[in-house]
């Protein structure tokens, strides 16, 4: 029996289903999932992750029979839309993107627009009365293609674009004219004659082929195994290639894309929490490039759309019994769902979480367990600024900014600007915050270096903000008021320059931005369960932390037991709920103070 490569899905229905992610990927088997249960998704195919690890075992080649069985699945796809890939006069434009079996945000690769070329930007425009839409997406496909697939620097088709909106007086790319995309695309053709060395190519089924081939070796960038090391995600078979029917975000003031949570990521609550942009296509969001405007404002431009969104993410969070990211987008007023994940979260939103969807019998007390990493619990015991001497530094006029608090926490550090200064002061012992405008998968090796991240674009739903949640690293984006300067190693802000090496503090939990070293002190848990203090045992975090704790004592098959390093740290486990001594290191115990002089003699 021929390996089957290739499963559709479309029309309510689908030949997979969240059960198959180690083949389709979280994003494939999702998309099945939602076409199934009656989710607004638009149809295409999922080319299984068996494809990506049959071409790292067979010396970079794709199975044989894949070809026909893609080319079958496009025509099941141009029935479903009515539409052909590739015609002039009734174009269908596909995206391609990736998905492995465990979600890795934005560390794998994506084209959108493909299908798009000199004859059919035209029959596109006519087919949706809307030129400007079409060139705009010829634009972003043309330095999409050459980025992902060319390897050719997206600074170069960057600095194009800046070059024209500076030539004509635009601010946003939005403000840009039909003729004046007009002219990017030409000036994007330029550079990509120039760095690969013949002609943007025009056939849709050998973009694809680029395409595809593009995902499948992003498996193997250095961001996705850093991620992938950093996350220890070990036994994948790869990524799976997801080509679906695009659906079009920046087709005007009635069209949008946003990124959403079905409760809030950074502290649990049960809110409806997202952000999206009119006029604008998915990359926009989560590539912080604009700062996109908060979910809830969407009901003032769009109800009904707002409205049907929410029912989705409460159908949804049923559906999957978990915390759900999605992406979607809005087509001159119709919705779309192009994705649904168990979404990224503190420690903090970890915790709550579980508490509350196991009072509101979504789950039991078993999996609200499984569900809570020893690393996101430990988060709930992250030192907090002290309050004393926050309060002291904003009465010296040391709070600078604010952004938005997109990860937990507190950290004070030298400002660095690039990912590889990150590593390296890192790696010399020096504690670093890394500020950037915005950052980008490439940067991931210095998001888990430094201490702390910080932008001046993007918001709780950009890059920057969706990983350093996963981490339960302290971030704050979207820091308008910051003007981040990359090349020359400052920081601007009103009439105050930071400089590369100047020590910073930021709140993760407010989303402040303070000049200078500030001193921290014991969270909540540690204050009011170590420490004694009954105000902090109130907190509500460390309720919850104590909910959790009972659980874990009900359900656990083995005892637990602490190191006495020192009485200081043994007086901790112990109120922590350790149940005595399981080793005594008494060499450990002549650091303490003045012994370890007796000891050196």
């Amino acid at each position: 029996m021929t390996k089957k490569y290739v499963y559709f899905f479309g029309g309510g229905k689908a030949e997979g289903k969240a059960s198959m992610k180690a083949e389709l990927g979280g994003k494939g088997a999702n998309l099945a999932e939602m076409t199934s249960i009656g989710v607004p998704v638009p149809p295409g195919f999922t080319i299984s992750t068996n494809v990506c690890e049959y071409y790292y075992q067979h010396n970079e080649k794709k199975p044989p029979e894949l070809d026909k069985e893609i080319d079958a699945n496009i025509k099941k796809l141009e029935k479903a839309i009515g539409a052909k890939f590739g015609d002039k006069n009734n174009p269908l434009l596909v995206s391609v993107r990736s998905g492995a079996a465990d979600s890795m945000p934005g560390m794998m690769d994506t084209v959108l627009n493909l299908g798009i070329n000199d004859d059919v930007v035209i029959g596109l425009a006519k087919k949706t009365k809307n030129e400007r839409m079409a060139w705009d997406s010829f634009r972003r496909f043309i330095n999409m293609f050459g980025d992902v697939c060319m390897g050719i620097d997206h600074h170069h088709f960057e600095s194009e674009l800046t070059r024209i909106k500076k030539k004509y007086n635009r601010k946003q790319d939005t403000d840009l004219t039909t003729e004046e995309l007009k002219e990017v695309v030409d000036a994007y053709k330029k550079v990509y004659r120039r760095d690969v060395g013949k002609d943007f190519p025009a056939d849709a089924r050998e973009q694809l082929n680029y395409a595809v081939n593009a995902v499948v070796k992003s498996w193997n960038t250095g961001r996705a195994v850093t991620y992938r090391n950093i996350h220890k995600l070990r036994g994948l078979k790869g990524t799976a290639v997801n080509v679906q029917a695009m659906v079009f975000g920046n087709m005007g003031e009635h069209s949008g894309t946003g990124v959403a949570f079905t409760r809030n990521p950074a502290d649990g609550t049960n809110e409806f929490y997202g952000e999206y942009l009119i006029n604008a296509q998915g990359e926009d969001v989560v590539a912080g490039i604009r700062t996109p405007d908060p979910i809830s404002t969407l009901k003032s431009k769009m109800l009904h759309i707002y409205q049907q969104l929410d029912k989705i993410r409460l159908k949804l969070e049923r559906h999957y019994r978990d915390m759900q990211d999605v992406e979607f987008t809005i087509q001159e007023g119709k919705l779309y769902m192009l994705q649904t994940r168990s979404g990224k979260r503190t420690g903090l939103a970890a915790v709550k979480l579980a508490v509350d969807m196991v009072r509101e019998k979504l789950i039991t007390e078993k999996e609200a367990l499984l569900r809570i990493s020893g690393d996101q619990l430990n988060q709930l015991l992250f030192p907090i600024f002290n309050p004393q001497a926050k309060a002291k530094a904003i009465e010296d006029k040391r709070a600078v900014a604010k952004g938005m608090p997109a990860g937990p926490g507190a950290a004070t550090g030298h400002v660095v600007f690039t990912a590889d200064d990150a590593v390296a002061w890192s790696g010399k012992g020096k504690k670093v915050i890394l500020a950037r405008k915005e950052t980008s998968p490439e940067d991931v090796s210095g998001m888990w270096a430094a201490q702390a991240i910080l932008t001046s674009t993007g918001g709780m739903t950009s890059h920057a903000a969706v990983v350093a949640r996963g981490w339960g690293k302290c971030c704050v984006v979207g820091c308008g008021s910051l003007d981040i300067d990359a090349r020359g190693k400052t920081i601007t802000v009103d009439d105050r320059t930071i400089q590369e090496g100047d020590e910073i503090s930021i709140d993760g939990s407010t989303g402040e931005v303070l000049l200078g070293h500030i001193d921290t002190s014991a969270s909540p848990v540690i204050a009011g369960i170590v420490h004694g203090d009954k105000t902090a045992l109130k907190h509500p975090t460390c309720q919850m932390f104590l909910e959790i704790m009972r659980w874990a004592d009900k359900y656990r098959a083995i005892k637990v037991r602490t190191n006495s390093d020192s009485p200081a740290d043994t007086r901790g486990a112990r109120a922590l709920g350790a149940e005595g001594i399981g080793l005594c290191r008494t060499e450990h115990m002549f650091f303490e103070g003045d012994r370890i002089w007796a000891i050196r003699e």
